[in-house]
């Protein structure tokens, strides 16, 4: 039996099991099985934990296909809002998480306990990386977008329609063969932007490792990186995802980008391996 606890920000949903629990096996293939939304318990991924200090942890995430993330965004929040159940962490309390990006620096600003247990959480998602890029897509289009890294692979289109289309295609069919091209070594998360107001943008998200995604964290921040350094937004930008708001707060090129939102513990229990 594997202990777990799941958890979503703005539905982006995942399990949390210690690295002391998953001893002994093999950490893709416990994905992999844990993470299927018919036979198991079902998520976008496993957050792989072990306390490192009275406040502090670390992580590492494995996509619902079995794949290695360097990190996620929501996923940290997530692990945070457990580490703050565990700790009875009040409100300006810190935890600190080692991921594979780096370590993240998170600040509870608020914790709900009435149904279940939310937690408003302030992350440092480190100092992004960004360049315009133009890819080709299999059948000859070109798309023109930017190359974000925020510890993380992230390719950011722009588009004027609210059904996120490009040159007339479904944004997740777009996704898909962006993620797979071989200018992607490593594959690539795709987000796709809509700027509603210079305070706020709307997008849409195709994860690598896991597909369509109701929320993401680091594509949140690569997706306000995107229009807060090229297309005339203003911080802090609320960026709103099919699953929700969140909000990033950056300076500009070469400063620490920082994202706030809900985490909410969904359940504990145990699964059978």
């Amino acid at each position: 039996m594997i202990p777990f606890i799941k958890a979503h920000a703005c539905g982006n949903d995942f399990l949390i099991v210690t690295e002391q629990a998953a001893a002994g096996h093999d950490w893709t293939k416990l994905t992999q099985k844990l993470c299927e939304r018919n036979t198991g318990i079902g998520a976008d991924g496993i957050e792989f934990f072990a306390w490192t200090g009275p406040r502090s942890g670390r992580i590492r995430l494995h996509n619902a296909d079995g794949s290695i993330a360097e990190i996620s965004g929501n996923g940290t929040r997530c692990v945070a809002a457990w580490m703050a159940e565990a700790l009875n962490a009040q409100p300006c309390d810190e935890l600190q998480i080692e991921t594979d990006a780096g370590l993240r620096v998170c600040h509870v600003n608020a914790v709900s306990a009435g149904e279940g247990y939310t937690v408003e959480v302030a992350a440092g998602m480190g100092i992004p990386v960004f360049a315009p890029r133009t890819v080709t897509m299999p059948a000859g289009v070109q798309v023109a977008g930017v190359e974000v890294s925020t510890g993380n692979p992230h390719f950011v289109i722009v588009v004027d329609n609210a059904d996120f289309k490009v040159d007339g295609q479904a944004w997740q069919s777009v996704g898909q063969q962006i993620c797979f091209l071989p200018d992607f070594p490593y594959q690539t998360n795709v987000e796709f932007l809509r700027v509603v107001s210079p305070q706020q943008i709307e997008i849409r998200i195709f994860e690598r490792g896991v597909g369509p995604t109701t929320s993401s964290g680091t594509g949140s921040s690569a997706t306000a990186t995107a229009a807060l350094a090229l297309n005339g937004c203003t911080s802090p930008l609320t960026v709103v995802a099919p699953g929700g708001a969140q909000t990033v707060a950056w300076g500009g090129p070469g400063s620490e980008l920082q994202l706030t939102g809900p985490a909410a513990l969904i359940a504990r229990g145990e699964a059978w391996v």
